[in-house]
């Protein structure tokens, strides 16, 4: 039953760049809180926190796509060997600011300079998985086999990117609350640079990188219209997580269990990483197109029950059964934009994936704030469920793309 991960395990070289990769992205998760751990300590403002955390999500949509193409450029071990240490050096200069109370704009001066050299690891690791599994192909040229196993790959990396949101807030919190506010950013740049080194230094499974031609040179992949089309239905699907998050801490409060919201977020991303389990197991029929709008709408229909609970249990059973289409979204949002871009350019179409969700998470984050302090907690939850409306409507100005797209693949696999 489980074949297809026993050999996707058995790829050499795949689990050390894998397990470096998992390392080295856990600050994804842990860095957004424990920023607002840090100013709320220092300033006791959690308007302050917010607003830094929204201007640092902001920055990261705006500088991911830029050095994951340039990573495609140049290479990935050379554009790490340049970024992280000045993601360090940014994050270090906040913590001494803060912590040593200089003025405010100094703070968000900082933190736009630590922002600004963020990268898209979980991007980078699954063009690592589509190089070793698939290294002489072009990503239209796959054979069933391959197609699988680059489908299981994503899956495992989304059941490990639930790992990091469900293992990096209790990691961030613990160390801000027991040891120093600050040492939650401290732990996860510790991580980052353990893990980040490590997955460079795999050179026996980097694609090669792909310099600027003089003829014929591809532009960005957000003029593609595929791209734009994945790209924005996961800004709106960013701004449902964001809107959830804040949207479970304000419920559970109103209902006397603050201390659970955390257990509820961790029930969450279990739903999902068990649907990221199975995903990897099947060998579907159905292009990536048609499986990424199947669990577009599978997502929407799975926010509806979020209006109607009462209970801290109810609230509990809904977002485990939310969690179910997450993951197989993400992995064919991955899959859709792999088929259509350049082999030069695949790294960059894999971040503009995800690049929206932070800015869409920052905008429906204060949206749900603002709700719950007006309306209550209850009524927030037509938030979240309002973006996945949008993220489901953003399809339809792409109408012809996706169903070119679907044609596309039924013709291929017909031939």
């Amino acid at each position: 039953m489980f074949s297809a991960y026993t050999t996707l395990f058995r790829t050499p070289g795949a689990m050390k760049f894998s397990i470096p990769a998992l390392i080295g992205r856990m600050p994804i998760s842990m860095d957004s809180l424990a920023l607002i751990f840090i100013v709320v300590a220092v300033s006791d403002s959690y308007t302050l926190a917010g607003a830094l955390s929204a201007v640092a999500s902001i920055v990261i949509s705006i500088s991911t796509p830029y050095w994951s193409r340039l990573s495609d450029r140049i290479g990935q071990r050379t554009m790490l060997l340049r970024v992280i240490p000045l993601k360090i050096a940014g994050l270090t200069i906040f913590i001494a600011l803060v912590m040593n109370h200089a003025p405010i704009w100094t703070w968000f001066v900082s933190i736009i300079f630590a922002e600004l050299t963020s990268v898209n690891v979980g991007g980078l690791v699954r063009r690592r998985w589509l190089h070793v599994l698939s290294p002489d192909k072009s990503t239209t040229a796959e054979d069933e086999s391959d197609k699988h196993l680059v489908n299981t790959a994503y899956s495992y990396e989304a059941l490990m990117d639930e790992v990091v949101f469900i293992v990096g807030p209790i990691t961030a919190t613990a160390c801000a609350t027991s040891i120093a506010p600050a040492a939650g950013l401290i732990a996860g740049m510790i991580l980052m640079s353990i893990g980040m080194p490590l997955f460079a230094m795999q050179r026996a499974s980097e694609p090669l990188p792909s310099p600027v031609r003089t003829k014929d040179p591809h532009p960005p992949v957000i003029g593609i219209p595929v791209v734009q089309a994945i790209a924005l239905s996961t800004t709106f699907t960013g701004g449902f997580f964001g809107a959830i998050s804040i949207v479970v801490v304000g419920f559970s409060q109103s209902q006397g269990h603050k201390a659970q919201a955390g257990l509820l977020l961790g029930l969450w991303a279990c739903g999902s990483a068990v649907m990221a389990l199975v995903n990897g197991l099947v060998k579907w029929k159905v292009s990536y197109t048609a499986r990424f709008l199947m669990f577009l709408t599978a997502l929407t229909v799975l926010s509806i029950p979020f209006i109607f609970v009462h209970s801290i249990f109810w609230l509990a059973v809904a977002l485990f059964f939310n969690g179910f289409a997450i993951a197989p979204l993400v992995v064919n949002a991955y899959g859709v934009v792999q088929e259509v871009v350049p082999s030069e350019q695949i790294t960059e179409s894999f971040t503009w994936v995800v690049a929206g969700m932070p800015l869409g998470g920052a905008l429906s984050s204060a949206l749900g704030g603002w709700v719950i302090d007006r309306y209550g907690a209850q009524t927030a939850f037509w938030v979240p469920l309002g973006f996945m409306c949008a993220a489901l409507l953003a399809t339809l100005p792409f109408f012809r793309v996706y169903k070119g797209l679907i044609h596309y693949s039924l013709n291929r696999d017909r031939a």
